[in-house]
């Protein structure tokens, strides 16, 4: 049997890494590549990172490029400084040299040539704003047809989105954070005929990292990547967090755990709502995750990680 073709873009927070080593414990992906998407991180320890945590998951030789492009609306620097933080954990640092390859090219550019080169279409799995991808297909239009879906954690549909008042003076609060740092390039995906299958708040609020589930993961810490993954949720413990990325990847792990909807949306693009996904008549058709069971869920991130 075939294994899938994924590329993976991701933006450098906690739980983007934690995602890339979700992906990597799952055999039936062929991991074709991971871009770093400069958003809710700091590029340089973010790509580092990535590197390292490819190296110690036995990935090596899969490529990391750093995308070059730029969003609207930063991510809080208190937010984005975790990156020098994971990047400078022990367990990440045992060796002096990086045996990942960083790329030559940006990654939008890496998006492109893997795309143009990949025997069949290509799984996107996004856990960051859709910035790359658009960019990528405004260069090189054809890719679109080498994307056979794009697996995506963004968005809010029928709750409040996470994008709050008091960081973001005058907007209403109901964006979705990977939206909201570039509005612009998600409608410009949300123009296109590729299949999305969206990760959504709605279903996101229902995984909470609890006390309860960092400390399971600390009792597995005989396993390298639990050890890694307990100190990296560690990090993020005193804030309210949830397993966003983690659960969007989940499905590319096992979809018939969950149950999809369809919706017909839009991106709102400007003005107190930008980065909103308005439920509307006649919008892009998506498919969004609705339904998981919660226990599930977190048995499998633990089992994952035990190794």
């Amino acid at each position: 049997m075939s294994k899938q073709l994924v590329l993976m873009d991701h933006d450098g927070g906690v739980d983007d890494y934690l995602a890339t080593m979700l992906l990597m414990t799952m055999e039936h992906i062929q991991l074709l590549g991971v871009v770093v998407t400069p958003a809710d991180c700091f590029a340089e320890p973010a790509v580092s990172a990535t590197r390292k945590i490819l190296d110690l998951m036995g990935g090596s030789h899969i490529p990391v490029a750093e995308s070059t492009v730029r969003g609207i609306n930063p991510f809080p620097r208190l937010y984005r400084r975790d990156s020098y933080v994971v990047d400078h954990l022990p367990i990440l640092n045992q060796n002096d040299t990086i045996r990942t390859p960083l790329v030559a090219e940006t990654g939008q550019d890496f998006m492109i040539k893997v795309l143009q080169k990949a025997p069949e279409p290509v799984t996107l799995m996004v856990t960051g704003p859709l910035t790359t991808v658009a960019v990528a297909l405004d260069k090189a239009p054809e890719i679109e047809a080498k994307i056979q879906r794009i697996v995506w954690m963004g968005g809010a549909l029928n709750v409040h989105g996470n994008v709050e008042k008091n960081f973001e003076p005058g907007h209403d609060g109901s964006a979705e954070w990977n939206i909201f740092w570039d509005p612009i390039s998600a409608a410009r995906v949300w123009k296109t005929e590729i299949e999305i299958i969206m990760c959504p708040l709605d279903i996101t609020n229902t995984v909470p990292v609890t006390s309860e589930f960092v400390k399971k993961l600390g009792r597995q810490r005989q396993h390298p990547i639990s050890d890694l993954t307990a100190q990296c949720y560690a990090l993020v413990i005193p804030q309210d967090y949830y397993a966003w990325d983690v659960l969007a990847t989940a499905y590319l792990g096992h979809p018939e755990a969950f149950q999809l909807k369809e919706w017909e949306t839009e991106i709102i693009a400007t003005g107190i709502s930008q980065g909103r996904t308005k439920v509307v008549s006649q919008g892009k058709k998506i498919f969004a995750m609705d339904k998981v069971d919660k226990d599930w869920f977190y048995s499998y991130i633990l089992q994952q990680w035990a190794r």
